[in-house]
């Protein structure tokens, strides 16, 4: 995908036809916000770009998938609250969800992601 637009959309995990809701956040607001302020998540939060991510003043811990320029995920991260995220050189994306949700996908490094905005 060319150009990135906040809003909803669906992420499939591999070839796993399941669709998760996701939030798209592209803006530099949308990213700055992010899941701040937030008692929880249903489905993901998609930062882009992003290589990194805080969780300071977050009410919940967070699972984070690092993802390349080709969604493919790089490495995840469960994030307590009150943490920095060390930034990863070749992410291009961040995906972010409720702790343990991630496992519960599948979501593995090496897995790609394809994300329906349609």
């Amino acid at each position: 995908m060319a150009h990135w637009h906040d809003g909803p959309a669906a992420l499939r995990v591999g070839t796993d036809p399941t669709r998760i809701p996701l939030e798209v956040a592209a803006s530099y607001r949308a990213r700055t916000r992010g899941l701040l302020g937030r008692d929880g998540i249903e489905g993901a939060m998609l930062l882009t770009p992003a290589a990194s991510v805080h969780t300071f003043r977050m009410r919940f811990a967070i699972d984070v998938a690092y993802l390349d320029r080709n969604l493919r995920v790089l490495d995840v991260v469960t994030m307590a609250p009150g943490r920095i995220g060390l930034p990863r050189p070749r992410a291009r994306h961040v995906l972010e969800a409720a702790a343990g949700a991630m496992a519960g996908w599948g979501l593995t490094a090496g897995t790609t992601l394809d994300v329906d905005t349609a």
